[in-house]
């Protein structure tokens, strides 16, 4: 595959978003696109957006909004960051691995940020149906649907994630059922 192909995929075929208490990411094959909301009337002069191959740090206004490790490696020199209507910040990162066939990104960061299992799911299609625009540049794949199932890839931020899910949902159960025992206790 190229090292970078412009589809314009997600503007036909629409795009799968990953909601955050800031904002929002998606991502195409070749990008990572973030998306910022910041007070309406920010200028870009109060606005600091580093990016560095594995890290990432955006602060709006003195306030850190996000920092920390990117879940993959980008191309920091590529990529580019753009103030909207003065109320939206867009960050494109070019990923570093775009030419590999396994390029989804389950965070956005490796801890913070990762997309829940249904929306990983459907960026997983997204991105094949956008390799497969790439891989034959005479159709449209924009309008397709895969019914493909997607395995959980052991090892994967995802896979962490859950189980950080279930280890919490165990720990309230069992606060519960002490709580519970205690309550019962002092009743008699």
């Amino acid at each position: 595959m190229p090292d970078y192909v412009e589809t314009n995929f997600d503007e036909r075929s629409g795009i799968v978003p990953c909601p955050t208490p800031w904002g929002r990411w998606w991502q195409t094959v070749a990008e990572v696109h973030v998306e910022v909301n910041v007070p309406e009337g920010t200028r870009s002069k109060f606005i600091q957006v580093t990016v560095q191959p594995s890290h990432i740090k955006v602060v709006v206004l003195n306030e850190v909004i996000f920092e920390g490790p990117l879940f993959s490696v980008v191309r920091s020199d590529d990529s580019v960051w753009t103030l909207e209507d003065k109320k939206l910040i867009h960050l494109v990162l070019s990923k570093a691995d775009a030419c590999s066939k396994e390029t989804v990104w389950e965070g956005l960061l490796k801890e913070d940020f990762l997309a829940d299992p249904w929306t990983v799911h459907e960026m997983r299609k997204k991105l094949d149906l956008e390799r497969f625009q790439i891989e034959n540049p005479g159709f449209d794949f924009s309008g397709a649907t895969l019914k493909k199932g997607y395995d959980t890839v052991p090892g994967s931020a995802l896979q962490s994630w859950e189980e950080k899910q279930k280890a919490i949902a165990e720990k309230k159960n069992k606060s519960n059922q002490l709580n519970e025992g205690e309550t019962s206790q002092e009743k008699s």
